[in-house]
């Protein structure tokens, strides 16, 4: 499969404070169908429990980790151990580092199954992804709006319509200055898989 990765349009999001490029169509469209009925078939996805505020609830959407180097990822109380990369994963993963020039160690995995699945505020900012973590996110299947709000400048908002195909890198100092989140929504609507490259120290 030959990527569309090296020819596809790089947008800049203007927001102070982060450093935030998206790629509408990293992915061309046969190429993301395939990919998303692959990982639908053969990922191992699971559903952690999570703690918030003293309380457990079961994750609202499904998760897997894949890896090379053995690290586990923790967040909300939940530490997973990865698996060993698919061949469909190694080859995304080759395409962003191509395009990117960087090198990622594991991918964390989402599946929203519809519209009430979902992942809160929060920003990617754990211990074991070092100081300036880039985060390289590729949309699978059901577009979902990316939010992003400014820690501190309350009024300083953004939202992004992520496309089937797409990829969405974050780097810099974002994790920082922005929080993230997939809301929910009661429009009927399908699966998306997120597949997030990042470096598990």
């Amino acid at each position: 499969m030959k990527s569309s990765g090296l020819f596809s349009a790089k947008i800049h999001l203007d927001l102070p404070d982060c450093d935030i490029a998206y790629y509408p169509a990293f992915l061309d469209s046969k190429e993301a169908d395939s990919y998303f009925k692959v990982f639908m078939r053969t990922i191992a996805w699971r559903q952690d429990d999570i703690k918030l505020f003293g309380k457990v609830y079961a994750q609202p959407r499904l998760t897997a980790l894949y890896g090379n180097n053995r690290k586990p990822y923790s967040y909300s109380n939940v530490t997973m151990q990865p698996h060993e990369f698919t061949t469909e994963l190694l080859k995304v993963k080759k395409n962003i580092e191509t395009e990117t020039n960087l090198y990622f160690t594991s991918c964390l995995l989402n599946l929203y199954r519809d519209g009430k699945d979902s992942n809160g505020w929060h920003a990617d900012n754990e211990k074991e992804l070092g100081e300036n973590p880039v985060i390289a996110s590729i949309t699978l299947g059901q577009e979902r709006y990316f939010h992003l709000k400014h820690r501190t400048k309350k009024e300083m908002k953004h939202k992004i319509l992520l496309a089937h195909g797409s990829l969405l890198l974050m780097q810099g100092k974002t994790q920082h200055h922005w929080l993230h989140q997939i809301a929910k929504t009661t429009r009927p609507i399908k699966e998306r898989i997120n597949l997030t490259f990042r470096v598990i120290r």
